[in-house]
């Protein structure tokens, strides 16, 4: 599928379902809301749930392990029995404890955890909703605390962005934004301390209420850190520096538009250098079909330090709007009312690149997104996506690297759980090289390096096109595995022509006496997703099956045997220049009454190979 100049594989190239290498901890009941919390570099999860925060440990070749504390809500009156629990929605380190914020009975309240003991810290407004269904955000830099959650709960209906905690309490004029749904926040220090940004990306509602207009719009807002409110009566208390701007995520050849933000993450510049740090977002349309996009913190920064205001035509007042003042003053009040009736810049974020498209688009609806930099053995840098599904999977998708030419290509699909369900959380530690997901189920650790599970020798280890992997005296391995480098391609089209064996191993003979007029299946397992199998007979082909096949097996079905039918079939796989041969069966005559024994055999054998496949998809993982 084409994408501007991008070309990508949509299709998960393998799927793994329930691996040796991950981990999974039940929590004994179920939990429909949970908010997970890992350290990098720690080998324990946190999670909170309903009534209880749960203490998960991953330790290196042990089996994991879960402790809990109750925080059962302290407050006796109550509407009904669910508003009497304490879903617990924010876990954060602050000092030596742990801070936990919940529900608690509509009276939102925290305790901190140290020890193993559980000290109540009363009622705090702001770091907890009143009911665990509410959109909420809350943002910690040191002595600082930003909230998306309004403090009462009958007269704060109007969303607003709050600084609860910090030098001066600060919140949102109620006109800026309409109704939005808050997706993430971050503190972007720049290169002087008082031009420090928070950045915080939503969707909300389009003004523009035209029956073809989409209904909603992603935005990003700015906000100065330092911003000390204003000079009037109106604007003491507000930010004086919001301004926001549209993101766009479209791709003109295609006319396919993604309006709806889901998720973000942020990739830091490995040199450290604020603006090249990359912003990727994850969007959806009515069509429940994804894109990805990616955008650099300095082409936002440029956007709101230059754009016009849209629906302004006056000439800027000094200082301009979202500007941040390097002397501790409030903003003059002139700045303050033409940034509040004019909120948005006109011009919009668009995406990195020169043609200023998506990453990539697909089929599937995508919820999720965390972005690991790894380095392959032969030192090239990849991005690899690590992306949600809306089936409870996970899609494990490489970014090209710098020589890679473009090529997006989604390597596997995992199922993290044992019981398949909705991934409500994901967090990466990029340190460790593990994946972190809950479901209402469980908690699972997913390992970056699935190597093993890729087979077809050397030429499937590559053709995999997993950067995490190499092939290595005679085994697919991960690279963290060995001191030295291992065999990985550095031809994403054709990779498998760097194995020491140009040619895979042809598929073993297998033999099969059937009587005249029989019925037969030919059952061929599809390892790979990218690739499409025939079964061809002679110098026909019999049966095709492409990428996306919804079986796992290719199927030739013979309906009545006849003598033209008899000889050799050959099931082929073909991606690209890659051929290999994966089955190769002879169907041979035979007298009735032996026909008849081998008949049964045959059903058997078909039987179990649907058997022999079928447990390999409900584990989880797609694989190349």
């Amino acid at each position: 599928m084409e994408s501007g100049l991008r070309r990508r594989s949509e299709n998960p190239g393998w799927v793994l379902k329930g691996h040796a290498g991950q981990d999974q901890v039940d929590f004994g009941q179920a939990e429909l809301h949970t908010v997970l919390l890992h350290e990098p570099g720690s080998s324990s999860v946190w999670v909170g749930g309903r009534g209880k925060v749960y203490l998960f440990d991953f330790p290196e070749g042990k089996n994991a392990s879960v402790r809990m504390m109750n925080i059962s809500a302290t407050k006796g009156s109550c509407l009904d029995k669910r508003d009497c629990e304490n879903y617990i929605t924010l876990l954060e380190r602050r000092g030596e404890g742990l801070l936990a914020c919940g529900t608690n009975a509509r009276h939102p309240s925290c305790w901190n955890l140290v020890n193993g003991t559980v000290v109540p810290l009363g009622e705090m407004r702001g770091y907890a909703p009143f009911s665990p269904e509410e959109n909420s955000l809350v943002l910690f830099e040191g002595d600082e605390v930003y909230s998306t959650i309004r403090k009462q709960e009958y007269n704060g209906k109007i969303p607003r962005f709050r600084r609860i905690q910090g030098e001066t309490e600060l919140y949102t004029s109620d006109t800026v934004m309409q109704n939005p749904q808050f997706i993430k926040a971050t503190i972007v220090h720049q290169d002087q301390a008082y031009d420090d940004k928070i950045y915080y990306f939503f969707r909300e509602d389009n003004p523009d209420k035209n029956p073809e207009a989409p209904l909603n719009v992603s935005r990003v807002a700015q906000l100065c850190r330092g911003d000390q409110g204003g000079e009037s009566s109106l604007s003491v208390s507000k930010w004086n520096t919001f301004l926001k701007a549209m993101l766009v995520c479209s791709d003109a050849a295609t006319n396919k538009n993604f309006n709806r933000l889901q998720d973000v993450f942020l990739l830091p510049d490995p040199s450290g250098q604020w603006r090249d740090t990359r912003v990727y977002g994850v969007f959806s349309n009515p069509w429940n079909y994804s894109a990805v996009c990616v955008y650099s913190l300095g082409d936002i920064d440029k956007v709101f330090r230059t754009s016009s205001l849209k629906g302004y035509y006056s000439s800027l007042p000094n200082p301009r709007p979202g500007k941040c003042l390097s002397y501790q003053k409030p903003i003059p009040t002139e700045t303050f009312q033409v940034a509040d009736r004019h909120p948005e810049v006109s011009q919009r974020v668009e995406p990195m690149g020169p043609l200023k498209t998506p990453l990539f688009h697909s089929k599937y609806h995508y919820q999720k997104v965390v972005v690991h930099r790894m380095q392959a053995s032969h030192g090239d840098t990849f991005h690899v996506l690590y992306l949600t599904t809306d089936r409870g999977t996970i899609h494990k998708v490489v970014e090209p690297g710098e020589r890679e030419r473009g090529f997006v290509f989604n390597v596997m699909e995992i199922q993290p759980f044992r019981r398949a369900a909705a991934i409500q959380t994901m967090s990466l530690d990029a340190d460790r090289r593990k994946l972190y997901v809950s479901s209402q189920w469980e908690v699972s650790q997913v390992p970056l390096d699935l190597c093993e599970v890729y087979g077809g020798g050397c030429h499937g280890c590559l053709m995999s096109r997993d950067p995490y992997c190499g092939w290595d005296q005679g085994r697919c391995v991960s690279i963290y595995s060995t001191p030295w480098p291992v065999l990985q391609s550095i031809n994403p089209a054709e990779p498998h022509k760097e194995c020491p064996n140009p040619k895979p191993d042809k598929a073993p003979l297998q033999k099969v006496s059937l009587a005249p007029n029989s019925r037969y299946y030919l059952s061929c397992p599809m390892e790979s997703r990218h690739a499409t199998y025939s079964w061809r007979h002679k110098e026909n082909v019999e049966q095709s099956c492409e990428p996306g096949h919804q079986s796992p097996n290719c199927i030739l079905f013979i309906e009545n045997l006849t003598a033209q039918q008899y000889g050799h079939y050959f099931c082929e796989a073909q991606e690209g220049s890659y051929f290999r041969e994966a089955q190769h069966w002879q169907l041979l005559p035979e007298d009735g009454i032996m026909a008849e024994h081998l008949l049964g055999r045959a059903h058997a054998l078909a039987t179990s190979l649907w058997l022999r496949v079928l447990p390999t998809l409900t584990l989880g993982l797609l694989v190349h």
